[in-house]
């Protein structure tokens, strides 16, 4: 089905305070309306009683400049794009999509084996002990450059807590690179993408294959590719119980639906998280989340909720700021 009314709309109009555009990525057609970006418009217009326009985007990069030059009122942005958005621009988060488990966030951890120093000193009740003191001079196996809870929220938290210093320019994000091979080593596993040790399945590997001390992933990791009555268990698992998280660094978000408070007003934001709020309890809704928006549901929330513990991490990173300063604004 070719997009053509929601699109011609929002490209011609004519700037009107009850008319909004959402940033969306979009297709020249699709299988069924169902699945069309369209469907979602319509359903917002209706429920909110705004005229609700696509304005369509091809990347987070294009969503936020839309939104920050008042080219879209809305849209729905990964975490980095997002804590940008708010740091830079002055966006605010109104609501969230969640996970597959219901989520809106998963939890960045260290995960390490329990004979190793950091797994005796996180299991052995003693407040004196600092697991993660012990990891200094240990192999890192992270998931891949700059990603989440591979490297920057776990990075972040090293260096803010005074764990690691940075190593080199603090305005440059290659410094990071040196931090992490001189504060674990210089065998530290920061794998290309389709590598042996890439993802959160590789950095668990390095780990599991003794390559690294410490592997960074999520909450989840561990029991997604070793529960021992997992009938898609890795073959290089160790038993279950060798491997031991020590306390979450923070959270990463999902998906927040940023808007320009400078269009969007407290009335017309309640009307839309309202309306949001009412596609998780009716067919034709779960229909809108589960084949347009990608998600199980949505849940009301706030800048600082849910984009908070990210930001405070993350910004500890050198040169984070620049970096997606520049990934951003080179639409």
């Amino acid at each position: 089905m070719v997009l053509t009314s929601g699109l011609s709309g929002c490209l011609g109009a004519e700037d009107d305070a009850s008319t909004l555009r959402i940033a969306f990525s979009v297709k020249d057609d699709y299988a069924s309306f169902d699945e069309n970006p369209q469907k979602l418009a319509d359903y917002l217009s209706e429920a909110t009683g705004k005229t609700i326009e696509l304005y369509p985007i091809t990347s987070d990069s294009l969503a936020l400049e839309a939104l920050r030059f008042g080219s879209a009122d809305m849209a729905f942005l990964d975490g980095g794009a997002a804590w940008m958005g708010w740091k830079s621009y002055g966006l605010e988060a109104m609501a969230a999509d969640m996970k597959s488990d219901g989520r809106t966030y998963y939890s960045a951890h260290a995960w390490v084996l329990n004979d190793s120093s950091a797994g005796q000193a996180a299991l052995d009740d003693d407040p004196s002990t600092d697991p993660f003191e012990e990891l200094a001079g240990e192999a890192s196996c992270h998931t891949g450059w700059l990603k989440s809870a591979g490297m920057l929220i776990p990075m972040g938290y090293f260096i803010g807590q005074g764990y690691a210093e940075v190593v080199g320019d603090e305005e440059d994000i290659e410094s990071l690179r040196n931090t992490i091979f001189s504060h674990f080593s210089e065998d530290a596993s920061i794998p290309e993408s389709g590598s042996l040790y890439y993802g959160y399945s590789g950095a668990l590997r390095c780990l599991s294959e003794g390559e690294g001390g410490v592997a960074f992933a999520k909450d989840s990791t561990v029991d997604a590719y070793c529960a021992e009555d997992n009938a898609e268990r890795a073959s290089w698992c160790l038993d279950r119980d060798r491997y031991v998280a020590l306390p979450a660094f923070g959270l990463a978000p999902s998906h927040p639906l940023m808007y320009q408070p400078n269009t969007v007003d407290d009335a017309t934001r309640a009307a839309i998280v309202s309306a949001l709020l009412a596609l998780n309890t009716s067919e034709d809704g779960r229909s809108i989340l589960e084949n347009i928006l990608n998600t199980p549901g949505i849940v009301e929330t706030t800048t600082q909720d849910h984009l908070g513990s990210y930001g405070s991490l993350i910004e500890h990173v050198p040169g984070i700021q620049g970096y997606l300063d520049e990934k951003y604004s080179s639409a």
